[in-house]
């Protein structure tokens, strides 16, 4: 069975177009099979984005598992000053990323092919992971714990997770790395955390 953080260019190709309103605006995504959640704007990027529409996203901001680009496309559009990368392992989900962040005319977004942060530069004031789940633990740690050496001073670290998906376990993971981990919402069963890198990054 192929999932969504796989490759498969063999898979047939049924574009769809999804709808969703955030922050009084009503956009359009292009989605199709082979991408996370293709039939709707699943509740736990939404819960996601009502949380960081309200943070500061000034900066370079990285969007990890960006799948059609729902999330790092619309924090785009309401903050054209600041940078926004898209990062996703599947092919389909990259191309259909550019195609959805093209047709709203964004120029502070770049869309990259890349296993988790292998082709990844720079570092990055803020990074925000709706984690796959059935890439199992080990992936979405490895996510969390190398996210921290792409932090700047101060960056954070944003996840969501069920309960049910292990996010008591993970913000205790989370917190072993960066020695904070906080709770900033629940919403309908989704939980939603922010870790800060407190040390000077001497990745850069």
């Amino acid at each position: 069975m192929e999932h969504y953080f796989t490759n498969n260019s063999n898979l047939k190709s049924k574009p769809k177009l999804i709808s969703f309103e955030f922050n009084d605006k009503k956009f359009n995504f292009k989605t199709d099979i082979g991408v996370f959640c293709n039939d709707y704007l699943d509740e736990g990027s939404f819960a996601l984005m009502k949380v960081l529409i309200k943070q500061n996203m000034q900066g370079r901001n990285l969007d990890v598992g960006c799948g059609y680009g729902p999330i790092g496309g619309s924090l785009a559009y309401f903050n054209p000053g600041s940078q926004f990368i898209l990062i996703d392992i599947n092919t389909r989900a990259c191309a259909l990323a550019r195609e959805n962040t093209q047709a709203l005319n964004l120029n502070n977004v770049e869309v990259i092919e890349s296993d988790v942060y292998q082709n990844v530069e720079g570092t990055f004031d803020n990074i925000f992971i709706n984690p796959p789940i059935r890439a199992g633990k080990k992936v979405i740690y490895k996510m969390f714990e190398e996210a921290k050496g792409l932090l700047n001073k101060n960056g954070s670290l944003f996840f969501v997770m069920r309960k049910s998906h292990g996010s008591e376990s993970a913000q205790k993971f989370v917190t072993s790395i960066f020695g904070n981990c906080m709770l900033l919402k629940r919403d309908k069963g989704y939980y939603i955390y922010q870790a800060i890198n407190d040390d000077q990054n001497t990745n850069v």
